[in-house]
């Protein structure tokens, strides 16, 4: 809040673009946030009336300029470092001054202005490096230069060994050499090194102290002469003066994947002023390429720029897994402009090379870059390599598009019947006759698929056997009317239409495969099972593990540290602990999920007005196709839900389908128990069960969750949210989560709202399901 106010006072004067919305954003690092606390960021502010602010003179072009030894950018302005003998160490490069960048300059010199220490947090090849650098070039500072990695220790962070004719001597390393001599530090990939090593940088941040692996500290001057001077020469030589120049950019991936990185940002962010570095906009990122292939045709050009801003779209929603950079996009550029005869399939393995041993993803790369007339004539895209009896092979394949099937049919709005039965009207349950012509039937007793009458299987009425839709428009009687049937004519019913049930089943065990069928459901959805395996390669193990720690003062000797004991160093042992996992351990044990599916006769009823039964369907199937190959990552169960029971068994985990046949088994007889069961509702009993059931087996685990599927109408039955609340926060090793599917009118939303922040979805469309999945995953994991 402090700094917010700091630069709210100096610069916002000059700069009407930023107010507290966006400076709030910054501080808290929204860009990268799960969208959960993102959302809940911005839906606070907004109560508190802070809101995104309209930009005046947002045309206007910001420049970099230097007269007068004044560096002017955009509208800040700063005083250039004369030359010292440390100019060597100021950075040269090649950079471009892009809108964006030039943008992102300005904002980084105000902080420096003001003093503080900087968190660049972006993915990689945004150009984070790029930034410091020319933002030090361009102030004439030296800059010191350190790249963290997974075996980085307190003491490599600190002190340097170099060998010299045979003899190991230790100096000081880059950040005390910073810290004494006035420099930048730049701390590169520091969301590679272990937590608890990078947060020693917490007192030289907070207050300019630290304390050194040889007994040496680091302290601001001001502190030095007020409590050190009456040390000895002896001790003062222990004592290194903090220069008051001295700066740390940190630099640092977003954490988890791809990048399998830390979370530095929350463990040491409010220490450092924050900035996320995305990729430029299309505008500026087409100025940069401009730059780098300037003979190369700007139609081209564009079309690059437009594939790489898909490709990145479609990592934000979690259909790829690698958020393809402005680096890539420039490579492919640079290549074509130096070597001009090269084709474009030349140009682009360097970039999508590995990919091609990702089906899904070779699929996905090559549909966007077809998309914007990228398609190479030959290459890597379009070659599939496979391993023959242990001998890599590569088959050539041609470039085509995966055929797609739009689901047919017209949605029903609801309609309302004001007709009126007594007990005496009813004759008894019946399937009734089947109209040739398919004509609507309204509030009679004679035609099958009839609607808001009595008696015959249809749709909206009342004393049916079962659920008949014959696809026309449908008229609901009140619950006052339904009231009228009687108990003996309800059971009748009900055994009719179990009868009709049992020979339903047998006849889909005993029937044939048939694929367009199952095309017609897989059609619509394949993108969204790509989508979904890429994040279930992309989950971490989440379970503490029994492992080795290294780099302790006691325990058994390290094998691999016997130099550094010889020449004194003290942390060269050993030890097993329960550890949480890093960023990118394999599992040890797999993770468990149980999806609870609604199959009531509501979901077969409303099929026709949203379509909430074919998105179950299709929900079903996108699991059990997505999911296929995962055993040892994944264990799944999918359990139904009805006015019969709570926990029918669709499909066990130990039992899963064994190819298409099974599985569109499986959802016609979800689609058959949805249009023959009893009516009523037991969402709350199905989804307390799934908790409780995987409560009991949560050490055999890695992570455990409950996924309820169903659509929103539970106030039909007088069943209130805050219950179902209760049941989703019942278990805290159990991740639980409810998705509704279906609404009527604004019923979802509603009900959402109602339930604990991030328990609840709506999925309306089932494109959007791997979407809701990937945030329910991965906000658990950055949990």
């Amino acid at each position: 809040m402090i700094r917010i106010a700091q630069r709210s006072e100096r610069f916002n004067a000059v700069d009407t673009g930023h107010g507290p919305f966006e400076e709030i954003s910054r501080a808290c690092l929204a860009r990268f946030l799960p969208q959960l606390n993102k959302d809940e960021l911005e839906s606070t502010m907004a109560a508190n009336g802070i809101r995104p602010t309209v930009r005046k003179g947002s045309n206007i072009t910001k420049r970099i300029e230097i007269f007068d030894n004044l560096l002017t950018i955009g509208n800040t302005r700063a005083e250039i470092l004369g030359d010292t003998a440390f100019k060597s160490k100021v950075p040269q490069l090649l950079f471009y001054n892009i809108q964006q960048h030039v943008v992102a300059l300005e904002e980084l010199l105000r902080d420096y202005l003001l003093g503080q220490h900087l968190l660049l947090v972006g993915n990689q090849g945004v150009g984070k490096n790029k930034l410091v650098d020319q933002l030090l070039y361009l102030l004439n500072r030296p800059r010191e230069y350190i790249q963290l990695h997974r075996d980085t220790t307190v003491q490599a962070l600190t002190l340097q060994q170099n060998v010299t004719d045979g003899v190991v001597y230790f100096e000081d390393s880059p950040l005390v050499r910073a810290a004494r001599e006035g420099h930048v530090i730049i701390i590169d990939e520091a969301d590679k090194a272990p937590t608890h090593v990078t947060c020693i940088l917490k007192t030289l941040a907070e207050c300019g102290e630290m304390i050194l692996s040889d007994n040496r500290r680091i302290v601001p001057k001001t502190v030095m002469e007020q409590h050190y001077q009456h040390l000895g020469e002896e001790e003062l030589h222990k004592i290194i003066p903090l220069h008051p120049e001295f700066r740390m950019f940190v630099l640092a991936n977003r954490p988890g994947f791809p990048f399998l990185g830390n979370d530095f940002y929350s463990v040491l962010g409010d220490l450092f002023s924050v900035h996320a570095v995305d990729n430029p906009s299309f505008e500026s990122e087409m100025e940069l390429l401009k730059k780098y292939g300037p003979e190369i045709p700007l139609e081209f050009l564009e079309r690059i720029a437009k594939a790489f801003g898909d490709l990145r779209t479609l990592a934000d929603e979690g259909t790829i897994s690698y958020p393809y950079s402005t680096r890539e996009a420039v490579n492919i550029v640079k290549h074509l402009q130096k070597y001009p005869r090269d084709t474009l399939s030349e140009a682009i393995d360097n970039i999508f090379d590995f990919d091609v041993y990702n089906n899904e993803l070779r699929k996905t790369v090559r549909r966007t870059l077809k998309k914007h007339k990228l398609e190479p004539t030959e290459g890597i895209l379009l070659r599939k390599r496979y391993t023959d009896e242990g001998e890599l092979k590569v088959e050539m394949i041609p470039i085509s598009e995966l055929p797609t099937l739009e689901r047919s049919g017209t949605l029903n709005p609801l309609r309302y019947s004001d007709k009126k039965f007594t007990e005496s009207d009813f004759g008894g349950p019946k399937h009734g006759k089947v109209d040739p012509n398919g004509a609507p039937h309204v509030g009679g007793n004679t035609w099958a698929g009839g609607s808001g009458g009595r008696d015959t299987a249809g749709l909206g009425g009342v004393g049916g056997p079962y659920r008949l839709d014959s696809g026309n428009p449908v008229f609901q009687v009140s619950d006052a009317v339904k009231q009228a049937l009687s108990p003996e004519a309800r059971k009748m019913a009900r055994a009719m239409a179990q009868k009709a049930f049992d020979e339903k089943l047998l006849e889909i065990k005993m029937s044939k495969y048939e694929g367009n069928v199952y095309e017609e459901y897989l059609a619509p959805i394949r993108p969204q099972i790509a989508a979904l395996r890429v994040i279930l390669n992309s989950l971490q193990a989440k379970a503490k593990e029994r492992k080795w720690i290294k780099h302790q003062t006691s325990g058994d000797m390290d094998d691999t540290k016997i130099i550094e004991g010889v020449v004194g160093e003290k942390n060269i042992y050993r030890r097993r602990q329960d550890e949480n996992p890093e960023p990118g351990d394999p599992q040890q044990k797999p993770k468990r999920l149980m999806l609870v599916v609604d199959v009531s006769g509501s979901m077969y009823r409303f099929n026709g007005y949203d379509r909430r039964l074919d998105r179950m369907l299709e929900c079903a199937l996108l699991v059990m196709e997505a999911f296929e190959g995962f055993e040892e990552m994944f264990q799944y169960d999918i359990v139904g839900h009805s006015g019969d029971d709570y926990k029918l068994p669709i499909v066990e985990h130990g039992k899963l389908p064994r190819d298409n046949k099974e599985r569109l088994d499986i959802m016609r007889i979800m689609h058959l128990h949805s249009q023959f069961c009893s009516s009523g509702d037991n969402t709350l009993e199905a989804t307390d069960e799934a908790i409780k059931t995987l409560a009991t087996q949560v050490e055999d685990f890695d992570e455990s969750f409950v996924i309820m599927l169903s659509d929103s109408n539970l106030e039909r039955y007088g069943i209130p949210p805050k219950e179902l609340s209760k049941i989703l926060n019942s278990h805290e090793d159990v991740k639980s989560f409810a998705i509704f599917i279906g609404s009527l009118g604004d019923q979802a939303e509603r009900l959402k709202l109602q339930l604990p922040p991030g328990k609840a979805y709506v999925c309306l469309d089932t494109t959007k399901l791997p979407q809701i999945l990937q945030r329910i995953f991965s906000e658990t994991i950055l949990a």
